[in-house]
Protein backbone atom coordinates (compact mmCIF):
# COMPACT_ATOMS: atom_id res chain seq x y z
CA UNK A 1 0.00 0.00 0.00
CA UNK A 2 1.44 3.64 -0.64
CA UNK A 3 2.37 5.96 1.37
CA UNK A 4 1.57 9.72 1.43
CA UNK A 5 3.79 12.66 2.25
CA UNK A 6 3.59 15.77 2.80
CA UNK A 7 6.29 18.49 3.51
CA UNK A 8 5.69 21.69 5.04
CA UNK A 9 7.98 24.65 5.94
CA UNK A 10 9.22 23.04 9.21
CA UNK A 11 9.46 18.89 8.41
CA UNK A 12 7.72 16.21 6.73
CA UNK A 13 4.59 14.32 7.24
CA UNK A 14 3.02 10.84 6.56
CA UNK A 15 -0.62 11.55 5.90
CA UNK A 16 -3.81 8.90 7.11
CA UNK A 17 -6.90 9.79 6.41
CA UNK A 18 -7.00 13.84 7.73
CA UNK A 19 -4.65 13.18 9.94
CA UNK A 20 -0.53 13.78 9.89
CA UNK A 21 1.92 12.38 12.14
CA UNK A 22 5.33 14.29 11.84
CA UNK A 23 8.65 12.00 10.00
CA UNK A 24 11.29 11.98 12.70
CA UNK A 25 14.09 12.49 10.06
CA UNK A 26 16.41 15.39 9.28
CA UNK A 27 16.32 15.06 5.78
CA UNK A 28 16.12 18.26 3.90
CA UNK A 29 15.37 17.09 0.37
CA UNK A 30 13.23 14.90 -1.57
CA UNK A 31 16.12 12.50 -2.23
CA UNK A 32 17.32 12.78 1.01
CA UNK A 33 13.51 11.46 2.76
CA UNK A 34 13.65 8.69 0.43
CA UNK A 35 16.84 7.49 1.15
CA UNK A 36 15.07 7.28 5.00
CA UNK A 37 12.26 4.83 4.33
CA UNK A 38 12.62 3.41 7.65
CA UNK A 39 11.82 6.90 9.37
CA UNK A 40 8.59 7.37 6.97
CA UNK A 41 7.50 3.23 7.71
CA UNK A 42 8.13 4.12 11.48
CA UNK A 43 5.66 7.12 11.24
CA UNK A 44 2.90 5.68 9.38
CA UNK A 45 2.63 2.68 11.87
CA UNK A 46 1.60 5.46 14.56
CA UNK A 47 -0.17 7.59 12.14
CA UNK A 48 -4.08 7.03 12.86
CA UNK A 49 -3.92 10.47 15.49
CA UNK A 50 -1.50 13.33 15.24
CA UNK A 51 -2.50 16.54 13.70
CA UNK A 52 -5.31 17.67 11.26
CA UNK A 53 -4.01 17.78 8.07
CA UNK A 54 -6.47 20.61 7.41
CA UNK A 55 -3.95 22.57 9.66
CA UNK A 56 -0.92 22.08 7.66
CA UNK A 57 0.41 24.34 5.18
CA UNK A 58 1.65 22.00 2.11
CA UNK A 59 4.78 22.99 0.16
CA UNK A 60 5.98 21.04 -3.19
CA UNK A 61 7.03 17.32 -2.11
CA UNK A 62 9.56 17.82 -4.72
CA UNK A 63 12.91 20.37 -3.62
CA UNK A 64 14.14 22.22 -6.11
CA UNK A 65 16.93 22.74 -7.50
CA UNK A 66 16.39 18.72 -9.62
CA UNK A 67 15.86 17.90 -13.13
CA UNK A 68 12.42 18.46 -14.48
CA UNK A 69 11.66 16.47 -17.57
CA UNK A 70 8.03 16.15 -19.45
CA UNK A 71 7.23 14.28 -21.96
CA UNK A 72 5.27 16.22 -25.14
CA UNK A 73 1.90 14.44 -26.58
CA UNK A 74 1.43 11.02 -24.68
CA UNK A 75 -1.70 10.65 -24.12
CA UNK A 76 -3.86 9.70 -27.70
CA UNK A 77 -6.74 12.06 -26.92
CA UNK A 78 -4.19 14.74 -26.46
CA UNK A 79 -2.90 13.60 -29.57
CA UNK A 80 -6.12 13.77 -31.13
CA UNK A 81 -6.84 17.55 -29.77
CA UNK A 82 -3.64 18.38 -31.05
CA UNK A 83 -4.17 17.04 -34.73
CA UNK A 84 -1.94 14.66 -35.24
CA UNK A 85 -2.62 10.88 -36.93
CA UNK A 86 -0.44 8.16 -37.63
CA UNK A 87 2.69 6.86 -35.43
CA UNK A 88 3.68 9.87 -32.94
CA UNK A 89 7.57 9.90 -32.13
CA UNK A 90 8.22 10.07 -27.85
CA UNK A 91 9.60 13.70 -27.33
CA UNK A 92 10.58 15.21 -24.16
CA UNK A 93 11.73 18.43 -23.29
CA UNK A 94 12.78 20.40 -19.83
CA UNK A 95 11.20 22.60 -17.82
CA UNK A 96 13.07 24.82 -15.18
CA UNK A 97 13.23 23.63 -11.49
CA UNK A 98 12.31 27.25 -10.52
CA UNK A 99 8.82 26.69 -12.24
CA UNK A 100 7.45 23.87 -9.48
CA UNK A 101 5.14 25.30 -6.89
CA UNK A 102 3.57 24.22 -4.04
CA UNK A 103 -0.31 22.44 -4.50
CA UNK A 104 -2.11 25.82 -3.09
CA UNK A 105 0.37 28.54 -4.34
CA UNK A 106 -1.13 30.86 -6.74
CA UNK A 107 -0.66 30.24 -11.07
CA UNK A 108 0.62 33.54 -11.77
CA UNK A 109 -0.31 35.20 -15.38
CA UNK A 110 3.04 37.08 -16.99
CA UNK A 111 1.94 40.38 -17.89
CA UNK A 112 2.60 39.35 -21.96
CA UNK A 113 1.22 35.92 -22.03
CA UNK A 114 -2.74 36.49 -22.85
CA UNK A 115 -3.39 32.13 -23.38
CA UNK A 116 -3.02 30.50 -20.40
CA UNK A 117 -3.56 26.50 -20.50
CA UNK A 118 -3.37 23.93 -18.04
CA UNK A 119 -2.49 20.64 -18.30
CA UNK A 120 -2.70 17.98 -15.57
CA UNK A 121 0.33 15.16 -15.62
CA UNK A 122 1.53 12.20 -13.44
CA UNK A 123 4.86 13.07 -12.06
CA UNK A 124 7.18 10.45 -11.58
CA UNK A 125 9.72 11.33 -8.70
CA UNK A 126 12.87 9.07 -9.22
CA UNK A 127 14.10 7.05 -6.42
CA UNK A 128 17.44 5.71 -7.50
CA UNK A 129 19.67 6.89 -10.50
CA UNK A 130 19.20 6.29 -14.24
CA UNK A 131 22.22 6.22 -15.86
CA UNK A 132 23.13 7.35 -19.42
CA UNK A 133 21.81 3.46 -21.54
CA UNK A 134 19.22 1.97 -19.21
CA UNK A 135 17.25 -0.18 -20.29
CA UNK A 136 14.01 -0.41 -17.87
CA UNK A 137 11.24 -3.33 -18.19
CA UNK A 138 8.29 -2.88 -16.59
CA UNK A 139 9.33 -5.50 -13.45
CA UNK A 140 11.93 -2.82 -13.39
CA UNK A 141 10.00 0.39 -12.77
CA UNK A 142 9.94 -0.33 -8.52
CA UNK A 143 13.74 0.17 -8.56
CA UNK A 144 13.94 3.30 -9.87
CA UNK A 145 10.79 5.42 -9.62
CA UNK A 146 10.11 5.96 -5.53
CA UNK A 147 6.70 7.46 -6.20
CA UNK A 148 4.42 9.80 -7.66
CA UNK A 149 2.65 13.17 -7.26
CA UNK A 150 -0.14 15.30 -9.23
CA UNK A 151 1.60 18.02 -11.12
CA UNK A 152 0.21 20.75 -13.80
CA UNK A 153 2.52 21.64 -16.58
CA UNK A 154 0.89 25.18 -16.93
CA UNK A 155 2.27 26.56 -20.27
CA UNK A 156 1.57 29.84 -21.95
CA UNK A 157 0.63 28.89 -25.83
CA UNK A 158 1.16 32.48 -27.39
CA UNK A 159 4.72 31.92 -26.41
CA UNK A 160 5.11 28.21 -26.94
CA UNK A 161 3.35 28.49 -30.42
CA UNK A 162 4.77 31.56 -31.93
CA UNK A 163 8.36 30.92 -30.96
CA UNK A 164 8.28 26.98 -30.71
CA UNK A 165 9.64 27.51 -27.38
CA UNK A 166 8.48 25.29 -24.82
CA UNK A 167 10.87 25.63 -22.16
CA UNK A 168 10.33 29.50 -21.82
CA UNK A 169 6.55 28.68 -22.29
CA UNK A 170 6.35 26.38 -19.28
CA UNK A 171 9.28 27.81 -16.93
CA UNK A 172 7.69 30.78 -15.57
CA UNK A 173 7.46 30.98 -11.71
CA UNK A 174 4.74 29.34 -10.53
CA UNK A 175 3.88 27.32 -13.70
CA UNK A 176 4.65 23.29 -12.20
CA UNK A 177 2.56 23.21 -9.33
CA UNK A 178 3.37 20.00 -7.71
CA UNK A 179 1.71 17.97 -4.61
CA UNK A 180 0.05 17.83 -2.52
CA UNK A 181 1.30 14.17 -1.82
CA UNK A 182 4.34 12.14 -2.71
CA UNK A 183 2.76 8.95 -2.80
CA UNK A 184 5.72 6.35 -1.63
CA UNK A 185 5.25 3.35 -3.84
CA UNK A 186 5.52 -0.06 -2.75
CA UNK A 187 6.42 -2.95 -4.95
CA UNK A 188 3.00 -4.22 -5.38
CA UNK A 189 1.53 -0.69 -6.24
CA UNK A 190 3.35 -0.71 -9.69
CA UNK A 191 0.72 -3.12 -10.71
CA UNK A 192 -2.31 -0.39 -10.19
CA UNK A 193 -0.52 2.36 -12.42
CA UNK A 194 -2.98 1.97 -15.65
CA UNK A 195 -5.90 2.36 -12.93
CA UNK A 196 -4.69 5.67 -12.11
CA UNK A 197 -7.50 8.32 -13.23
CA UNK A 198 -6.45 11.86 -14.27
CA UNK A 199 -9.13 14.70 -13.33
CA UNK A 200 -8.80 18.69 -13.66
CA UNK A 201 -11.58 20.91 -13.35
CA UNK A 202 -11.84 24.66 -13.31
CA UNK A 203 -14.09 26.63 -11.30
CA UNK A 204 -15.96 23.39 -10.92
CA UNK A 205 -16.11 22.45 -14.66
CA UNK A 206 -14.55 18.82 -15.52
CA UNK A 207 -11.87 19.63 -18.07
CA UNK A 208 -9.97 16.62 -18.25
CA UNK A 209 -10.33 13.16 -17.12
CA UNK A 210 -8.24 10.06 -17.93
CA UNK A 211 -6.92 6.68 -16.62
CA UNK A 212 -3.03 5.87 -17.94
CA UNK A 213 -4.53 3.39 -20.28
CA UNK A 214 -5.01 6.61 -22.67
CA UNK A 215 -1.23 6.88 -22.50
CA UNK A 216 0.92 6.07 -25.43
CA UNK A 217 4.34 5.38 -24.49
CA UNK A 218 4.08 4.26 -20.74
CA UNK A 219 6.78 5.32 -18.08
CA UNK A 220 9.03 2.21 -18.27
CA UNK A 221 9.41 3.05 -21.98
CA UNK A 222 9.43 6.33 -20.99
CA UNK A 223 12.50 6.24 -18.95
CA UNK A 224 14.17 3.58 -21.29
CA UNK A 225 13.74 6.50 -24.36
CA UNK A 226 14.99 9.44 -21.52
CA UNK A 227 18.04 7.31 -21.16
CA UNK A 228 19.24 7.49 -24.29
CA UNK A 229 20.75 11.00 -23.74
CA UNK A 230 19.93 11.79 -20.23
CA UNK A 231 20.49 11.33 -16.83
CA UNK A 232 18.54 11.52 -13.59
CA UNK A 233 18.99 11.57 -10.22
CA UNK A 234 17.03 10.88 -7.19
CA UNK A 235 14.58 13.65 -6.19
CA UNK A 236 13.98 14.29 -10.10
CA UNK A 237 10.86 14.77 -11.64
CA UNK A 238 9.33 12.92 -14.92
CA UNK A 239 6.09 14.75 -16.01
CA UNK A 240 4.36 11.75 -18.06
CA UNK A 241 2.06 13.47 -20.65
CA UNK A 242 -1.50 15.11 -20.17
CA UNK A 243 -4.83 13.82 -21.67
CA UNK A 244 -7.44 15.42 -23.88
CA UNK A 245 -9.08 18.91 -22.61
CA UNK A 246 -6.84 21.66 -22.26
CA UNK A 247 -8.06 24.76 -23.75
CA UNK A 248 -5.61 24.70 -26.60
CA UNK A 249 -6.94 22.35 -30.14
CA UNK A 250 -5.75 22.23 -33.56
CA UNK A 251 -8.04 24.07 -35.78
CA UNK A 252 -10.32 21.97 -38.44
CA UNK A 253 -8.21 20.64 -40.95
CA UNK A 254 -9.52 22.72 -43.81
CA UNK A 255 -9.03 26.19 -42.03
CA UNK A 256 -4.91 24.71 -40.95
CA UNK A 257 -4.28 23.67 -44.17
CA UNK A 258 -5.11 27.88 -45.16
CA UNK A 259 -3.25 28.62 -42.77
CA UNK A 260 -0.11 26.65 -43.83
CA UNK A 261 -0.78 29.01 -46.86
CA UNK A 262 -0.05 31.86 -44.91
CA UNK A 263 3.27 33.94 -43.83
CA UNK A 264 3.99 33.46 -40.15
CA UNK A 265 3.53 36.30 -38.93
CA UNK A 266 -0.79 36.63 -41.02
CA UNK A 267 -1.40 32.86 -39.41
CA UNK A 268 -0.49 33.66 -35.99
CA UNK A 269 -2.35 36.71 -35.83
CA UNK A 270 -5.09 35.37 -37.35
CA UNK A 271 -4.99 31.86 -35.20
CA UNK A 272 -5.00 33.67 -32.20
CA UNK A 273 -7.72 36.51 -32.75
CA UNK A 274 -9.70 32.88 -33.16
CA UNK A 275 -8.63 31.86 -30.10
CA UNK A 276 -9.84 35.15 -28.30
CA UNK A 277 -12.91 33.43 -28.32
CA UNK A 278 -12.22 30.55 -26.46
CA UNK A 279 -13.49 30.46 -22.83
CA UNK A 280 -11.30 27.79 -21.78
CA UNK A 281 -8.11 29.45 -20.92
CA UNK A 282 -7.39 30.41 -17.63
CA UNK A 283 -8.52 33.95 -16.28
CA UNK A 284 -7.82 35.60 -13.35
CA UNK A 285 -9.73 34.45 -10.84
CA UNK A 286 -10.02 31.03 -11.87
CA UNK A 287 -9.18 28.23 -9.15
CA UNK A 288 -7.86 24.83 -10.94
CA UNK A 289 -8.69 21.62 -9.35
CA UNK A 290 -6.86 18.44 -9.59
CA UNK A 291 -6.80 14.86 -8.54
CA UNK A 292 -4.98 11.70 -9.27
CA UNK A 293 -6.39 8.25 -7.83
CA UNK A 294 -6.81 4.94 -8.66
CA UNK A 295 -11.04 3.85 -8.12
CA UNK A 296 -10.38 2.12 -5.24
CA UNK A 297 -7.91 4.69 -3.36
CA UNK A 298 -5.23 2.12 -2.96
CA UNK A 299 -3.37 5.36 -4.55
CA UNK A 300 -4.63 8.94 -3.65
CA UNK A 301 -2.34 11.74 -4.50
CA UNK A 302 -4.60 14.38 -2.93
CA UNK A 303 -6.31 17.25 -4.28
CA UNK A 304 -4.58 20.15 -5.92
CA UNK A 305 -6.39 23.52 -5.83
CA UNK A 306 -4.77 26.43 -7.25
CA UNK A 307 -6.24 30.15 -8.32
CA UNK A 308 -4.90 32.00 -10.66
CA UNK A 309 -3.93 35.78 -10.68
CA UNK A 310 -2.31 38.12 -12.74
CA UNK A 311 0.98 39.58 -12.54
CA UNK A 312 0.68 42.86 -10.34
Amino acid sequence: MSTNVLRTADGWWVVRGHRATRIETKAATTAELIAERGAVREAAASAATGTPVADLVALSPVTTPCRVVAQMVNYRSHARDSGFTGEIPPTFFRKASGSVSGPADTVVRPSHVKFLDYEIELGLVMGAPLPLGTVVTEPDLPSYVAGLVITNDVSARDVQLTKTQFYESKSYPSFTPTGPYLALLEQEDFAHLLNLRLKLSVNGDLRQDRTLADMIVRPAEALTLLARFQTLDPGDLLLTGTPGGTALKAPPKPVEKIGALLPPAVKWKAFFKSQARNPHYLRAGDLITATIATPDGRIDLGEQRTAVADAE
